[in-house]
Order: C-alpha cells, then structure tokens, then sequence
C-alpha cells in the first residue's frame, strides 16, 4: 500500500503530465529559500488562527473531524478563483472574520463549538440527524457547502466506527497505530471507506490516500512530533494530492500538462474522479514533490528536518497567497477524496 510507489508508476506510465526533471534543481533553490526566510516549520501550522490551540485529546477528535470532511471546497460560483473570493461563495464567519476554502470547514466547526453543539464528539455526529449538521455548515452566502449529503454520511459513517472500534475517540487509534505513520495509514484505509482514495491505473491499483496522509500530518505538526503526534517513520507520508498544490508546482515549473488536458483546464471542464488525467496529475505531483525533497535534502545537508509534509504545507500555502499570478488553472473534480 505504498503511495510513493504507485506516485512512481503513475509518473512513467503518463501521457498527459510529465514532471522537467530540468527545472528541479531551481525550484528546490526558490522553495527553500523561502522556507528559510518565512522560518516554516510545524510551529508555522500552529499559527492560523483557525488551528487548535490546545493540545489534548478533544484536539486530536477535532483534527480526525476537520481531515474526515477536508475535500472539495472549490466554487462553482468563483470561476476567477482568485485572492478575492466571489461574493456568494461558500463563507462562514467566526469571530467576525469571513473564512472560504478549507478555513471555512475550521471555521464552522469552531463556531459550532462556540455555540455549545459537541461537533466533534463522535457519538455526536454518529447519531445527530442531517438538519442538525446542515445546521453546523451553514453558510453566510448563498452558496451551501459543497457535497453537504456525502459529508453527513462520512460523519455518520466514521462516528460509528470511531466509537465500535476506538471507543468513541481517535486518540484509541493514533495509541494502536504505536506511534508508527505507516501503520496508522494502514488502521484508516482498513477500518474507514471514506479514506480509501485508491484508483485503477495501467491495469493496477494506485494509492494516493490523501486525506488519510493529510490526517497524520495534521496531528504530527499540531503536536510538533510530540504526545499524540509522534511518529517514528512520519518521513514515509508523502505530498498530499489535492487540486491546489500541482497548480503550484505547475507555476513552479515542475509540472507540465499535453496540450488536450491544458484546453480542458482552462474551459474549467471537470475532470472525473479516477480519471485518466485526474489520476496523473495527482501521482505526478507526489511524484515530483519526492524529487523537489530529494534535491532540498541535498543543498542542505542533514541540519534541518525537511520532508514532504513541510514542503507541501508551504507549497499550499503559497498557492493561496498567490492565487491571482497562477497561470493554470485548478482542476475540478467533485470527490470526498480531496
């Protein structure tokens, strides 16, 4: 079940991507040079004002909730995708700050908090009825969340797993997994459907498995390697393919699309889930993020750590700050994987 060995055959089997193994080595220079100067590390994820900031174990359920629902959050309304969201996208607003995208998620589950609803128990959301989680992401314009119903039956789906299974927390299966990634990402692809993100390409199954790496990163770098995020073999998750990072890498230079997938892109067509070209683009940017470390790990020796959650978190978050200079844009496809 090895993600990095499925990113490796998507890359040589590809037709529609291809990673310029020329441009690596000047964009290792440019991502690291900026981590450096940003000082990016785990304490860099702990500073939004969306993220936890206690570290117990009602963090470690709010964490399982936010990365069990952490897909899909692009506008059909915003086409511009651009710094200034449009104006009826999907918003929610805590503390009288508007929050789109995935901060919209945290944002509406910290509001719900705030009002007293116990969101991120899992008996809760194992039972609570659909009204009442429509309720909790509610939306300040007039656009609703995307995939409300698949959302409401992932929740209902992992509250009952967590509590037969877990005994109602995910802090019993982070202790299962004995402080191992590996075998943590092996618990949530067996025990949870709603993480099995495992596609047929070239005639064989390949592992991309993003929200459950996004889901063990999340809880490393909340905990700083530490308590419930200590992992020995946390260097063994990858990247985690979503739509905004290979726009990134793309800008980055180290991604690079046929001519057919450009046209299809840029007339914002969507690309279905398991695809053909969606496949590619997601095992090539995994793909190319390991070179991009491989290359960063060289320049810089063995004095800090540097792996391929870092790099994806600043990707990311480079990728929003930049939204308005991409020159690709995202690609769209509806799924509970990403």
């Amino acid at each position: 079940m090895s993600v990095l060995d499925s990113a490796a055959f998507i890359a040589q089997n590809s037709r529609h991507v291809s990673i310029p193994e020329e441009n690596l080595d000047a964009a290792a220079q440019t991502i690291l040079a900026d981590m450096k100067r940003l000082k990016y590390s785990t304490h860099t994820w702990n500073e939004h004002p969306m993220q936890p900031k206690t570290h117990d174990r009602a963090t470690v359920d709010w964490i399982f909730l936010v990365d069990l629902l952490n897909f899909s959050f692009w506008s059909d309304r915003d086409e511009a995708d651009s710094c200034t969201p449009h104006p009826e996208r999907y918003t929610v607003s805590f503390q009288g700050t508007p929050y789109t995208s995935y901060w919209s998620l945290c944002a509406a589950v910290n509001r719900a908090l705030a009002e007293g609803i116990p969101i991120t128990n899992p008996a809760f959301y194992r039972d609570a009825p659909a009204e009442v989680l429509a309720h909790v992401f509610r939306s300040d314009t007039a656009e609703a969340i995307p995939l409300l119903e698949d959302r409401i039956r992932v929740m209902h789906e992992a509250g009952r797993i967590l509590c037969e299974e877990f005994d109602g927390s995910f802090a019993n299966c982070i202790a299962r997994a004995e402080r191992s990634a590996l075998k943590m990402l092996e618990l949530l692809v067996n025990y949870f459907p709603s993480f099995r993100d495992i596609h047929e390409f070239e005639g064989r199954k390949v592992y991309i498995l993003k929200r459950a790496q996004i889901l063990i990163a999340d809880t490393w770098a909340c905990f700083d390697g530490q308590s419930f995020g200590e992992f020995r073999d946390i260097d063994a998750i990858t990247m985690f393919a979503d739509y905004r990072v290979p726009q990134a890498l793309y800008q980055l230079g180290v991604l690079r699309y046929s001519p057919a997938l450009m046209e299809k892109l840029e007339r914002r067509e969507p690309l279905p889930s398991g695809s053909r070209e969606e496949v590619e683009i997601r095992g090539n940017s995994i793909w190319a993020v390991e070179l991009l470390m491989q290359r960063i790990r060289q320049i810089k020796g063995d004095k800090d750590i540097i792996n391929a959650i870092l790099i994806d978190f600043y990707v990311w978050d480079s990728a929003k700050r930049m939204q308005d200079q991409m020159v690709v844009p995202i690609h769209r496809t509806r799924s509970i994987y990403y």
